[in-house]
């Protein structure tokens, strides 16, 4: 009798109020989708426009920052004062995926090229008509979007590089290339628009087409140029390229000369974002009523089959009373008791998930990373308490409670997975093994509490030259600190090696531990393996502990690689 009154008072009733919500509803989003479909242009466009920018943004920060770096390293100051054009190309190729730059030029005092990355067998001519590289030549860093003899648009920087006294010797300029069309290609990929780099009023690089073939060299629209060239101003609005209506947005790029020599174009055919709307609308219809009639089946099945008694969840309540947690609530009772299985259900998946989620969380700090997070959001209450508890102690066993960072437990771990990690793939792996200098004298000079702030210290600056997500950073004990360098040969290593060296001493840490040393610096061993079964973990370390030792033993504030025979 109960399942007659529930078929003839709760599933006819909630089919016609589902069936009319949803024609009300899909009427209501198909007039909405329809009169917006020219705000969803307009708001692509903003969004791709957006996007253009920060692309370029990002290219003036890493020319900027690969400029400045590559003109402080030794490596290359070495070559450009020895003119080793060579060694130039060798050590800028290096740099080029580092620093996600395109190319890499490098001159003499006077402007003349020694060296260029992008036509190597190009160069003693002069660059003295780029600003970048005039600014670099009176000692200031630049940078500017510059039309070259080889790239045509592009942004750079120039930046001085000096010798050890202090003498200008030469310059290096590097830059993100616009010009060409695999820049085009990569951008239409990613905003999903055509892109277009013009010189002047005329088409460089485009993912335009007329009849398969890019239409480089064609025209702007001469309003549209007068615009964005003469006048320097952006536009943002309707035009045709082959009578093809597009929506667009012109980004003039100006030089150091306030000249507007190069124009970024987006172009968002309209038809197509108008037919995808019209497509959303018939999809809209489509899902919301396959989705009412696989409401109404559900609905039916359910509420036609809640008879199974009160007693059938007790037994299971029982169940999860004594840990059996992979239980499945079976709630087919009455709609009272439906409600309380799916409820008893939900607590029993919150716990698998914490369970879940704890264990990851578990395993991921076991390997070493030391930074996983376990997204206590999902949880409410109580759970979520334990989670944030369980999470803090699982951090605390594997993070120096001192420094804040990795500890040689959680060295261990990764040490271990790395080291395994390049046997298979018979990668280097490489180990800094770093060490403050006299810091035993500091300690004992100035107490404990600031010997304790100047490890802190040290560790965060650490921290600060390393930039790939899979580089490790861990205190090794003591005033000892360990750097794991995977995938890295022994080259990259003395670089990375360097930069943390330099970084240590540039951050002028004070020092009052005695002796002649009036800030803090540290020395440096390093070494680099390709594991094999005949190698251990313990000679990379050992061997990399040497290393230090020489670096201490030389004079302190060096780094030393591992060499045969030490």
């Amino acid at each position: 009798m109960l399942k007659k009154s529930f078929k003839s008072k709760i599933i006819l009733p909630t089919i016609i109020v589902l069936i009319v919500l949803t024609a009300v509803l899909t009427v209501f989003i198909s007039v909405k989708f329809l009169s917006y479909s020219n705000k969803l242009i307009d708001q692509k466009v903003i969004a791709d426009t957006n996007s253009l920018r920060l692309h370029v943004n990002n290219g003036r920060s890493y020319s900027k920052t690969a400029a400045v770096s590559m003109a402080c390293n030794p490596e290359v100051i070495k070559a450009v004062k020895s003119r080793d054009r060579a060694e130039i190309l060798r050590v800028s190729a290096f740099a080029l995926e580092l620093y996600q730059i395109n190319f890499f030029t490098v001159t003499d005092e006077n402007g003349i090229v020694l060296a260029r990355t992008h036509a190597p067998d190009t160069f003693g001519d002069s660059l003295t008509n780029q600003q970048g590289i005039k600014n670099a030549l009176d000692g200031k860093v630049s940078t500017y979007f510059e039309a070259g003899t080889v790239v045509k648009v592009s942004v750079r920087t120039g930046a001085p590089v000096r010798d050890a006294d202090g003498t200008l010797i030469g310059v290096v300029s590097t830059g993100v290339r616009f010009d060409t069309n695999e820049v085009v290609d990569e951008l239409k990929e990613l905003f999903h628009s055509d892109v277009t780099v013009c010189l002047g009023d005329t088409m460089l690089a485009t993912t335009l087409r007329r009849h398969g073939q890019r239409i480089n060299g064609t025209k702007i629209d001469p309003h549209i140029a007068r615009i964005v060239i003469d006048q320097k101003k952006e536009f943002a609005g309707d035009s045709n390229v082959f009578s093809v209506p597009y929506k667009t947005f012109y980004m003039p790029l100006i030089d150091a000369n306030d000249v507007a020599f190069a124009t970024f174009v987006i172009a968002t055919p309209m038809s197509e974002l108008r037919a995808e709307a019209n497509a959303l609308v018939r999809n809209t219809v489509l899902i919301s009523f396959t989705g009412l009639a696989i409401a109404c089946v559900i609905l039916y099945v359910v509420m036609t089959s809640i008879s199974k008694p009160l007693i059938m969840l007790a037994q299971e309540m029982d169940e999860l009373q004594e840990g059996r947690l992979s239980i499945i609530i079976n709630a087919q009772s009455d709609d009272e008791i439906g409600h309380a299985g799916k409820s008893l259900q939900k607590v029993v998946d919150i716990l698998h998930k914490l369970i879940d989620d704890i264990n990851v969380a578990i395993s991921e700090h076991e390997k070493g990373n030391t930074d996983y997070l376990l997204d206590t959001s999902n949880f409410r209450g109580d759970y979520q308490l334990l989670a944030d508890r369980i999470m803090e102690l699982s951090r605390l066993g594997m993070r120096d409670q001192m420094t804040g960072i990795p500890n040689r437990r959680s060295f261990d771990y990764r040490l271990d997975l790395e080291w395994n990690r390049a046997l298979r793939d018979k990668t280097p792996l490489s180990l800094l093994m770093i060490d403050v200098d006299r810091f035993k004298t500091y300690n004992d000079t100035c107490g404990h509490q600031q010997g304790d702030l100047v490890l802190q210290t040290v560790a965060k600056t650490l921290m600060l030259p390393i930039k790939r997500g899979v580089d490790f950073v861990a205190r090794w004990g003591g005033e000892e600190f360990v750097v794991l360098l995977p995938n890295t040969d022994s080259g990259g290593a003395l670089h990375v090696a360097e930069i943390i060296r330099a970084t240590i001493e540039g951050a002028e840490i004070p020092s009052t531990g005695g002796g002649s040393a009036k800030k803090v610096t540290i020395s440096i061993g390093t070494n680099t393996l390709v594991p094999t079964p005949e190698k251990s973990i313990e000679k990379l370390v050992s061997q990399a502990d040497e290393a230090l030792y020489r670096a201490k033993a030389t004079g302190r504030n060096r780094v030393c690689p591992y060499e045969d025979g030490e």
